[in-house]
């Protein structure tokens, strides 16, 4: 039966020309793996990213409007120490109510987008 199968990717806007900022905080705060953008697309700019089988893709938006509901959902092994690292990176780590009994945190980049912290299932 046809069906989805998965997410190939989840797209995260920032102001146009923020492209260095993505980098520094995606690949250099966060940790996330860069992977080249398809030559056809590079004109546009942005930064693409990938953890596990689901790429990030960051891009530049006019009238930029920062997410604050819609967000990715990252999960997180060592979930205590990686939000220490992040606190060390100066950035803010807010504890959320547990879901299904794993632990969750909401931080923010630093365009103002939410972005969410799942423990790893144990």
């Amino acid at each position: 039966m046809p069906h989805i199968a998965g997410i190939d990717h989840v797209q995260v806007a920032v102001p146009p020309g923020a492209d260095d900022a993505a980098r520094a905080f995606y690949g250099g705060v966060l940790g996330l793996p860069e992977i080249p953008k398809p030559a056809p697309l590079n004109a546009s700019g942005g930064v693409w990213f990938v953890t596990g089988a689901t790429q990030l893709h960051i891009g530049g938006q006019a009238n930029f409007v920062p997410a604050k509901k819609a967000h990715p959902a990252f999960i997180v092994e060592d979930f205590d120490a990686y939000c220490a690292l992040l606190r060390e990176r100066q950035v803010v780590v807010r504890e959320e109510a547990q879901v299904a009994g794993r632990r969750r945190a909401g931080i923010e980049d630093p365009f103002g987008n939410r972005i969410e912290l799942i423990e790893a299932s144990i």
